[in-house]
C-alpha cells in the first residue's frame, strides 16, 4: 500500500448573488450573498480537525471570499495564493443571462451539453477541455507540489475549474465528468500519495 504524502482539500465557493439570480456568472466579479458567507462558515466547521499550510483560490472574489471566511473563522493564517488558472471557465456570451432564458432559447440539451460536456464550448467561451489547460499544469506544478512535500493544501475555487481537478485526480471520462456537480461551500477532502494518486476521499458533511 501507498504511504500517504499530503492532504488536498477542495472547495467550490459559496452561494454568489448571480447563483441566487440563476445566471451565468464565469469570469464577471460577482459577490457572495449572506448565504454564501454562511456556507463559507459552516465548510469552517467541518474542516475543524484540519490544519493548512497552504491555500490557494482563484482572481474572483466570490472564491477569495469564501477562502478568507473559511480561514477567519478557522482561525489558521496559512500562505494564501491566488491565481487566474484557477478561475472559472470563460462562458464567453452567455455570461449574465439567465439560464433558463437561455434554455428557451437554444434547448435544455444544449445547455446542458454547454455546462457540463468537457469538449464543448459555449458560445465566445471555454469547453471544460479549454479550461482544464490552464489550470491542470498549475495544479500539477504548484498544488501537486506542495501536497508532495506532505503539506495539507485548501483549495477554494469554482465548479468548473475543480471539476477538471478532479477528473485528474479520479481519473475520470469525458463522459464520467458530465455527472459531476459540486455544492457550493461543501469540502471534499483527497489523501494523496507521493505520485499523486489518491488513497482516499472523504464527503465532509
Amino acid at each position: 500500500m501507498q504511504e500517504q504524502a499530503g492532504r488536498l482539500v477542495i472547495v467550490r465557493h459559496g452561494q454568489s448573488l448571480w447563483n441566487l439570480e440563476n445566471r451565468f456568472t464565469g469570469w464577471i466579479d460577482v459577490p457572495l450573498t449572506d448565504t454564501g458567507r454562511e456556507e463559507a462558515r459552516r465548510c469552517a466547521h467541518l474542516l475543524r480537525e484540519f490544519h493548512f499550510d497552504v491555500a490557494y483560490t482563484s482572481s474572483l472574489c466570490r472564491a477569495s471570499e469564501t477562502l478568507t471566511t473559511i480561514l477567519v473563522a478557522l482561525g489558521q493564517q496559512p500562505p494564501m495564493i491566488r491565481d487566474p488558472a484557477l478561475n472559472e471557465r470563460h462562458y464567453g456570451d452567455l455570461q449574465g443571462l439567465d439560464k433558463r432564458e437561455v434554455a428557451m432559447r437554444f434547448g435544455a440539451d444544449q445547455v446542458k451539453r454547454w455546462r457540463r460536456s468537457y469538449h464543448e464550448a459555449p458560445p465566445g467561451g471555454e469547453s471544460l477541455e479549454m479550461a482544464a489547460r490552464r489550470t491542470l499544469p498549475f495544479f500539477e506544478r504548484a498544488i501537486v507540489g506542495d501536497l508532495q512535500r506532505g503539506k495539507t493544501v485548501l483549495v477554494v475555487a469554482h465548479g468548473n475549474s475543480l471539476r477538471t481537478i478532479i477528473m485528474k485526480l479520479e481519473a475520470l471520462s469525458p463522459e464520467q465528468i458530465m455527472a459531476v456537480e459540486l455544492e457550493t461551500g461543501m469540502p471534499i477532502a483527497y489523501d494523496v500519495a507521493r505520485d499523486g494518486a489518491v488513497l482516499e476521499k472523504h464527503v465532509l458533511r
